[in-house]
């Protein structure tokens, strides 16, 4: 398989400060919009802070996958929530820190500290998190 991969996502704006992502090779269409935090902002509608953080947690999940999977360990649910802190740094607007809270439901509670180690090495392996500059915390729970 070839080291170089590329994802297409194209935008069209629709009205005031919506519009539509897509990509050639994936359906639906997702709307997005400016958070209503800002003038013009819209409700409800995925925002560019939204997807940072979707990314983040979609990525992190993948890599957990991955490597629980290569570490032969047994869980039975997987959920994971990822907080995006937005804050003005130097005049201009930085997500600075995302706090992710994986929860792991394992078959064997004795098998916390193996788990420890996977959630540890998806956060090293994550190519998203590997990708930005945003301070990254890994906050696990166990069921």
């Amino acid at each position: 398989m070839s080291e170089e991969h590329y994802y297409e996502v194209d935008v069209k704006w629709k009205e005031g400060r919506i519009g539509e992502l897509s990509s050639p090779v994936l359906q639906p269409t997702i709307e997005c919009a400016t958070p209503p935090e800002f003038t013009n902002g819209v409700p409800n509608i995925w925002s560019p802070e939204h997807l940072f953080g979707a990314a983040i947690n979609s990525c992190y999940m993948a890599t957990f996958l991955a490597i629980a999977e290569n570490f032969k360990l047994p869980f039975t649910s997987f959920e994971c929530k990822t907080v995006c802190k937005l804050e003005m740094v130097d005049k201009k607007f930085q997500i600075t820190e995302a706090v992710i809270t994986p929860v792991v439901h394992l078959e064997n509670n004795e098998l916390q500290d193996k788990a420890l180690r996977v959630l540890e090495k998806s956060k090293q392996n994550c190519l998203v998190t590997n990708s930005i500059k945003t301070e990254i915390t890994v906050v696990p729970k166990f069921l």
